[in-house]
């Protein structure tokens, strides 16, 4: 447990780091941009982030679950194996890519060359997918927080200097922000993969068994399809959600350029600040993932239930105080981005939303390591036919408007975030109610 304990104290302290650096950066792409600038900016993002997730294919998850419960010398046969389907993957999306961005509407709204950084993005997180991957498996937790803290800080780096040395209009302006997402990611891709081939080469010298292709793709595979297929469904909702969630406004009776604001308000200022705690709850997501699947493959269900009440504990210790403060400095903190009282109204009425999430985080981990994906994915697709459900129909209340539209977020993620725990408690033997075992010995 120390090796856990080490591994998500660096992990919350260079993420805490890297969330100051993110919430600047929020706050320059806000007064560059403009609520419309801004509103497009997030409008997109989810887009991008499904092609990323695709072209990453969810190995860091799939390899770290491998290289977390198999022995040494098994490694260096795996990592073989993940790399030359890395270069078959990024090949085939490269292609596909070519073909079918320039054909999307989507990015109709966007400057042409913004769907070709995109492209560029593909190999970058396809490699950088393997290293990472591999040293989560290793529990090696300081390379991940150095990458995840220096990207952040490199892209905040070439905003600020781009913006004071260039004037760009409102189209320029959004690639150019994008433009410093990707650089960052050259970066640290750089960085990871000179890290990632010291170790390779020291793990060569070491004691070598070979793996049939057959068991290495088998144990690649059957966490990184499913996986992806949650990441998938999770990153098509959030890619639709931006465009529900104005088309309900619209008709509310809003007009298109309204809905676009207040939707730019919604992510680009009360969700930046509503979700800078979470970088503690993606911290522990990291560490927990190869820790419970090394638990969960020697069946020491002691420690996985000891496991899980500190985390529950933790994630208390944290998201109750935040939460507070989110209500009661929801003004001074949305003034920091933009003077909106409806920005401070937006923060409040979505604290249900941010720390229920900070608890489906982890709790998602858990599922992960014990091999409980298809619960997760039936649990997604119900919380989120529910909360798109919801949105939509209230959010096209003129009285409720985008009011509506934060009562099915909310709804969803507790609806969500219940069946992950009651499935986690039901896995590991122990009672939801009162987090203590359970007495029936089919649960041991």
């Amino acid at each position: 447990m120390t090796t856990f304990l080490k591994g998500s104290l660096l992990l919350i302290v260079a993420s805490f780091l890297g969330e100051c650096v993110e919430f600047l950066m929020n706050m320059v792409l806000a007064s560059e941009l403009g609520e419309r600038g801004l509103g497009l900016y997030m409008s997109i993002l989810p887009t991008v982030f499904l092609i990323v997730l695709l072209a990453s294919f969810e190995l860091p998850i799939s390899l770290s679950k491998f290289i977390a419960e198999r022995d040494l010398q098994y490694h260096r046969s795996m990592l073989q194996y993940t790399i030359r389907l890395t270069v078959i993957i990024t090949i085939f999306f490269l292609l596909l890519l070519s073909i079918v961005l320039p054909l999307l509407p989507v990015f109709d709204d966007y400057h042409p060359l913004f769907k070709w950084l995109i492209i560029v993005l593909v190999p970058l997180i396809s490699f950088s997918s393997v290293a990472r991957g591999y040293f989560m498996g290793k529990q090696q937790m300081g390379k991940i927080a150095a990458a995840n803290f220096f990207r952040k800080f490199v892209q905040l780096g070439l905003l600020v200097f781009l913006f004071q040395l260039f004037e760009f209009d409102s189209d320029t302006s959004i690639l150019i922000a994008f433009f410093a997402f990707v650089g960052s990611e050259i970066v640290i891709t750089f960085y990871l993969l000179h890290m990632f081939y010291v170790q390779f080469q020291q793990l060569k010298r070491k004691p070598y068994k070979r793996l049939g292709n057959s068991t290495l793709r088998k144990s690649l595979l059957s966490v990184s399809i499913p996986t992806t297929s949650i990441r998938i469904f999770d990153s098509l909702t959030h890619a639709i959600q931006p465009f529900l969630i104005k088309a309900a406004l619209v008709k509310s009776g809003l007009s298109v350029a309204a809905a676009t604001e207040m939707f730019g308000l919604l992510a680009g200022v009360a969700m930046t600040i509503g979700f800078f705690p979470a970088f503690i709850a993606h911290s522990l997501l990291v560490v927990l993932i190869p820790t419970v699947s090394q638990l969960n493959a020697e069946q020491n269900m002691e420690r996985l239930r000891s496991l899980l009440k500190k985390v529950v504990g933790f994630t208390f210790l944290y998201g109750i105080p935040a939460s507070f403060v989110f209500y009661f400095y929801g003004e001074p903190l949305t003034e920091l981005f933009l003077q909106s009282d409806t920005a401070t109204r937006y923060l409040q009425i979505l604290i249900p939303y941010f720390l229920l999430h900070f608890f489906l985080i982890p709790l998602q981990a858990y599922l992960i390591g014990m091999g409980l994906l298809k619960d997760a994915f039936i649990h997604n697709i119900w919380g989120t036919a529910v909360s798109f459900l919801l949105i939509y129909l209230l959010g096209s209340f003129s009285e409720l408007q985008m009011d509506g539209v934060i009562i099915g977020m909310n709804t969803g993620t507790m609806l969500i975030c219940l069946m992950h725990y009651v499935t986690v408690c039901k896995k590991i033997g122990i009672s939801s109610l009162s987090l203590r075992p359970l007495a029936d010995s089919r649960y041991f």
